[in-house]
């Protein structure tokens, strides 16, 4: 075991689609990878569980899918997965996770005995076909049904179903494991509901385009993080310097918009001439005692 400092150099992107039915997430995972593949759709392949839907937008490029037929067991997506990997495949989109979650579900409701410890016998097999996703060298954009979902609220002494929101078809939680997860909505528009990336978190809902999927790879590629970038304003000597820098790293320039505006300042009040004294002696700089 070694210890080392934390980078991030080429790092493969790992993200989720949320939407209910027709809200479009097959279509914005394909524009997904095709920005992530810079216009290049046959290094993108489709693991297809939805009856050959991704089939419908063959007009975008010439990807690759992988149809899968019943049952959706976390093996066979393991496997599928592999078949992937070993074409060369750069961004693999798994449309959808749903049916994983399904077929696990429909598998614990048939095991005999105690419900609970059966959960034993699920839970390895779930862990291992999100491990799939999340340790595999390409980039992966893994979709997932929602539905509408419920909570008994006491009113008037009675219990009363209301309305809480929509909830991943998948195991509770899984949204953690990924960099990214957008929410859909069923007219097409996206927010990010987790964003590790700092593109696109506190941002209006926006529709998903090839242009996004290219904003996550620019961020994949950058080997800087936020550390240097931040050591880098500090250094900076003048405000076209600034400039430079905070164009070069877009996917900063929210995180980091209090330390760019404060540099700025500093730069401007150095080239003030009220600043100044008749010796030209900057007065704004802090000056040693005698």
């Amino acid at each position: 075991m070694k210890l080392r400092k934390s980078e991030r150099k080429q790092a493969k992107i790992k993200m989720a689609l949320q939407g209910s039915a027709g809200a479009g997430k097959t279509m914005s995972a394909l524009l997904l990878a095709k920005g992530l593949t810079n216009d290049n759709l046959s290094k993108v392949a489709v693991i297809d569980t939805e009856n050959g839907s991704s089939d419908l937008y063959a007009h975008l490029g010439n990807y690759s899918v992988l149809n899968m037929q019943p049952p959706y067991t976390p093996e066979k997506y393991i496997q599928a997965i592999d078949i992937c990997l070993e074409a060369g495949m750069e961004v693999i989109i798994v449309d959808s996770t749903s049916h994983c979650w399904d077929e696990l579900i429909d598998f614990h409701s048939k095991l005999p005995g105690n419900s609970f410890t059966n959960w034993n016998k699920v839970t390895p097999r779930q862990k291992a076909f999100v491990d799939k996703i999340l340790q595999s060298p390409a980039h992966f954009i893994a979709t997932m049904r929602t539905k509408q979902d419920y909570v008994l609220n006491q009113k008037n002494g009675k219990y009363v179903p209301e309305k809480v929101g929509l909830k991943a078809v998948q195991r509770d939680g899984v949204e953690y494991e990924f960099t990214l997860v957008f929410d859909i909505d069923s007219k097409h528009f996206a927010t990010a509901s987790k964003d590790r990336t700092n593109l696109f978190n506190d941002k209006p809902e926006f529709m998903i385009s090839t242009a996004t999927g290219k904003r996550i790879l620019e961020w994949c590629n950058s080997p800087s993080s936020q550390e240097d970038v931040l050591k880098r304003i500090n250094e900076c000597l003048s405000i076209s310097e600034l400039m430079k820098l905070y164009k070069e790293f877009p996917q900063f320039q929210q995180s980091l918009n209090a330390q760019y505006q404060s540099k700025k300042q500093q730069l401007e009040n150095l080239v003030k001439p009220e600043n100044f004294s008749s010796n030209g002696i900057n007065k704004s700089t802090p000056q040693s005692g005698r």
